[in-house]
C-alpha cells in the first residue's frame, strides 16, 4: 500500500511540476492573461489557468491507485464524472465568461453524482444519537460539495494561499488518518492531489510566475469534499476532521458571503472583502499573508484536529472550540468589511 501511494504522489508532483511549465508557456503564448483590475490583488498581467496541471496530474495518479486495486470503483466514478464536469466548465470559465447559471447547474450536477455514486453521506450523529437522517444528510451534502468548490474559488485571490492550503489539508488528513489506523484509497489519493499541489506551489508561491485558474482551485474545492465525505462513510469523525483542517478557507469564505449577503450586493460579482484580501492590501505581501495561514493551520487546527480524532466522544464541543478562534481572526481581520470605493 505505501509503495503504491508513494508512486502515485511520485508521479502526481512531477507531472504537476512539468505540467505547469507548460501551461504556462502555452498561456503566455495565447496571451491567456491575468490582467489587473480595481478588484485584483496582482500588479503585472500573469499566465492563468494552469491549474489544468493540477487536475491531469491528479486524474493519473486516481488511475494508478485503480489500477493497483487500491481505489473502490465507486470513488473512483464519483471523482472522475464529478471532477472532469467540475474541471471542464473551469477551463472554458478561464477562457470565455460562463454564465453562472451554468456553472451553477454543472455544480449541482457534479455534487449530486458524486453523493449518489459514494453511497450518500451517514447520518450525522451528536453524542451517539442521531440529529439527521441518511436522506437530509445526503442533501447536506450535496450543498457542502457546491459550496466547498466555489469557497475554495473564492479564496484563490493572493499568490499561493489556494495550493498551499490544499496541500495542507490533504496531507495533513492523510497523516491523522493512517496514524488513526485508516488506510483507505481516498487517503492515498489525497496524499497525491496534495503532491501535485507542491508541484504546482513551485510556480506559484509568491511572487507567483502562473495562476491556477478556476479550472484548479475549484477541482481541488471538489476533490477535497469529495473526500471528506469518502472518508466519513468508513469514520463518521473524518468529517469533523476535514472541517477543521479546512477552516480558514471555510469561515473566512462564509463569513464574507454572510456579510455581503447583509448587504444586499449581488455575490458572484467580483469583489476583495475577504479577510485575506484585507491582510494582503494591510501588509502589501502575499507571502506573509499565505505564510500567516500555514501557520494558523499548522499550529492550531493540525492539533485541534488530532485532538478531535482522539477524544471523539465531545466531537461537537471540540469542533466548536476550534473554530471559534479562527472565525474571530477571519472576523477581526476584515472578512466581508464593505469596501470603501
Amino acid at each position: 500500500m505505501w509503495f503504491d501511494g508513494a508512486a502515485a504522489a511520485t508521479m502526481a508532483f512531477i507531472m504537476a511540476w512539468a505540467g505547469t511549465a507548460l501551461m504556462r508557456r502555452i498561456a503566455i503564448a495565447r496571451r491567456l492573461l491575468d490582467v489587473p483590475n480595481a478588484r485584483s490583488s496582482h500588479s503585472v498581467p500573469t499566465p492563468r489557468g494552469a491549474g489544468v496541471a493540477i487536475v491531469v496530474a491528479a486524474t493519473c495518479a486516481l488511475l494508478l491507485l485503480a489500477l493497483r486495486h487500491r481505489v473502490d470503483l465507486r470513488l473512483l466514478v464519483a471523482l472522475l464524472g464529478g471532477g472532469s464536469a467540475i474541471a471542464l466548465v473551469g477551463f472554458a470559465d478561464d477562457r470565455r465568461p460562463v454564465s453562472p447559471l451554468i456553472r451553477l447547474l454543472v455544480h449541482v450536477a457534479a455534487a449530486v453524482w458524486t453523493v449518489v455514486w459514494l453511497g450518500g453521506m451517514p447520518p450525522l450523529a451528536v453524542s451517539g444519537s442521531i440529529v439527521i437522517g441518511h436522506f437530509t444528510a445526503s442533501a447536506f451534502g450535496v450543498i457542502a460539495i457546491v459550496w466547498a468548490l466555489n469557497l475554495f474559488n473564492f479564496m484563490d485571490g493572493i499568490d499561493g494561499i489556494a495550493a498551499s492550503e490544499a496541500l495542507f489539508i490533504t496531507w495533513a488528513a492523510a497523516f491523522l488518518g493512517f496514524a488513526g489506523g485508516g488506510g483507505n484509497g481516498a487517503l492515498l489519493f489525497a496524499l497525491a492531489v496534495g503532491a501535485s499541489c507542491l508541484g504546482f506551489l513551485c510556480w506559484n508561491w509568491p511572487p507567483a510566475r502562473v495562476f491556477m485558474g478556476d479550472v484548479g482551485s475549484a477541482y481541488l474545492g471538489y476533490v477535497l469534499a469529495t473526500l471528506a465525505i469518502a472518508c466519513a462513510r468508513e469514520r463518521p469523525l473524518a468529517l469533523a476532521v476535514w472541517t477543521i483542517l479546512g477552516a480558514v478557507f471555510l469561515l473566512d469564505a462564509t463569513l464574507t458571503l454572510l456579510r455581503r449577503l447583509g448587504r444586499g450586493e449581488k455575490i458572484y460579482e467580483a469583489h476583495r472583502s475577504h479577510a485575506y484580501q484585507w491582510l494582503a492590501r494591510r501588509y502589501r505581501s502575499h507571502a506573509r499573508v499565505t505564510a500567516m495561514v500555514l501557520g494558523v493551520n499548522l499550529c492550531w487546527l493540525l492539533p485541534c484536529a488530532w485532538f478531535l480524532s482522539q477524544f471523539g466522544d465531545n466531537a461537537h464541543w471540540i469542533l466548536i472550540g476550534a473554530l471559534l478562534p479562527v472565525a474571530l481572526l477571519c472576523w477581526a481581520a476584515g472578512s466581508g468589511r464593505a469596501e470603501v470605493c
